[in-house]
């Protein structure tokens, strides 16, 4: 494994090794969302030794990318290339170089941002295919890195092309954010030593991105941070929102208008539910916008309990993208310590309150760990109802429920406090209305277990007995498979 220094991605790394230890020619695919790290990792795994390598760049034209195609071949080579010339002569130009290394080892490209050097001539993508199955995918010591950003389109043109790359990646590798005990890793490996309160309070504000944890400065207190970065005039990332969908999406406008109606709603929406409050018709046009939001994993689609996947909820899951819309959209330049005043506002615990839920959904393998069902098979899904005064069952909500196939139904409560949660008499009603109603509801036969996921646990008191299992934000720290 190279560069063990690279903090986290130990399963990515794990499989980039299997795939390098192939005989035959290899084209690895390696996508995910923007800034989570895809070029960080190809670079620092392979210490940075390529025998070629080419980033596409954004919106620019088939001339210009062809003009730093062949500035990087000419000084790879020594030579000079004329750029007034079609993909085909590039790629036959690249075929000659290839063919005068040595043929005793292996040689690594890497083709960063793919879909940006297609994206104003489509004839890149189908120069390349033929490149690649005319003769590269014969050189057994050649190594094909492709790797992009804009994840739909990655998906559409290899995972699910009809073309001539249909299944002819060799690896494919989805690059997913740092988990919380990655994040931990990364800011201890910079020298910030925060509380695992305020490490996942972070969290829920930039999600594992690498490349906002890695703006964090060691200098500066937690709410310092989020104020230098996302309130001060001119900050950091206080323009990323439109720069980030633009560079994702051709049509940034539609799919920013599906994840504002969906922030706006935290328990989510239905397709239908969906489609009335933007506007936009429930046909094939909102699935294509869906699914690149859920490739990019903007959006996550959350299983109604018992029901068909058309009843599904769809959930706005981009940490960012939620905190952009809460608390950026309309307070730029009002107070540029807003965290740091903020911290008592009554908004702000209703924020950490709902992320929190997010951000237990995102960890399910840490928390079937704690509970010792790594090993059982379960579907995670929401629950609610509106009840039925008819039959005396009263509307309640579940939003995390973990149905075991050994029939036992976890219905999770997940609470973010500063210390233990209290259950007082009133909370003590809630939850049993909501084992009441759920069990009348679905008729559920299996065995119901109340599984609180806080902070800090529960306080023992005289209501602390309803519940039958618990989980800890440290558990939500596990490194997974653990």
């Amino acid at each position: 494994m190279k560069n063990p220094s690279i903090v986290g991605r130990k399963a990515e790394r794990a499989y980039l090794d299997e795939c390098l230890a192939q005989s035959a020619a290899q084209l690895i695919v390696i996508y995910g969302r923007r800034r989570v790290g895809k070029t960080y990792l190809v670079n620092e795994y392979f210490d940075n030794e390529f025998a070629f390598k080419v980033t596409g760049a954004f919106d620019e034209d088939k001339a210009f990318q062809i003009q730093t195609f062949v500035d990087e071949l000419s000084r790879r080579t020594g030579q000079q290339y004329s750029a007034d010339v079609s993909w085909r002569q590039v790629f036959a130009w690249l075929r000659e170089y290839l063919e005068q290394l040595p043929q005793d080892r292996k040689h690594v490209l890497f083709f960063d941002e793919m879909p940006w050097l297609n994206s104003k001539d489509a004839s890149f993508l189908t120069v390349f295919e033929w490149f690649w199955n005319d003769w590269a995918s014969t050189r057994k010591n050649l190594v094909f890195i492709v790797c992009g950003s804009a994840t739909a389109w990655m998906i559409e043109h290899f995972e699910k092309s009809k073309g001539g790359l249909f299944n002819r990646q060799t690896c494919r590798l989805y690059l997913r954010p740092f988990s919380l005990h990655e994040t931990e890793q990364f800011l201890r490996k910079k020298g910030i030593n925060w509380s695992r309160y305020q490490i996942a309070e972070c969290y829920m504000i930039m999600g594992g991105i690498p490349y906002y944890l890695n703006l964090l400065s060691n200098r500066l207190s937690y709410p310092e941070n989020i104020d230098r970065l996302f309130f001060r005039h001119h900050g950091l990332l206080w323009d990323e929102f439109e720069h980030l969908y633009r560079t994702l999406f051709s049509n940034s406008g539609i799919h920013i208008k599906v994840a504002q109606a969906l922030s706006g709603k935290t328990g989510g929406m239905t397709r239908s539910e969906l489609s009335a409050k933007t506007g936009i018709t429930d046909n094939g046009n909102l699935t294509r916008i869906l699914n690149n939001l859920i490739a990019s994993d903007f959006v996550r689609v959350s299983r109604f309990y018992g029901k068909k996947i058309k009843d599904a909820k769809y959930q706005l899951s981009d940490y960012y993208t939620a905190f952009y819309f809460r608390f950026l959209q309309d307070r730029y330049g009002q107070d540029e310590h807003f965290w740091m005043h903020a911290n008592d506002h009554p908004a702000r615990r209703a924020w950490a309150g709902l992320t929190f839920e997010q951000l237990c959904k995102d960890h399910i393998s840490q928390i079937k760990q704690k509970l010792g069902i790594s090993g059982v098979l379960t579907e995670e899904s929401v629950w609610f109802s509106l009840g039925d005064p008819t039959l005396n069952i009263p509307g309640a909500q579940i939003d995390l429920v973990i149905t075991r196939r050994d029939k036992v139904i976890h219905l999770c409560e997940m609470k973010f406090s500063i210390n233990e949660f209290t259950i007082d008499k009133d909370y003590d009603a809630v939850l049993r209305n909501k084992l009441d109603a759920f069990q009348r509801s679905v008729c559920a036969k299996d065995t119901l277990l109340l599984t609180m996921v806080t902070t800090y646990g529960v306080r023992q008191n005289m209501y602390s007995g309803i519940v039958q299992s618990q989980v800890l934000l440290d558990d939500l720290f596990l490194p997974a498979g653990m």
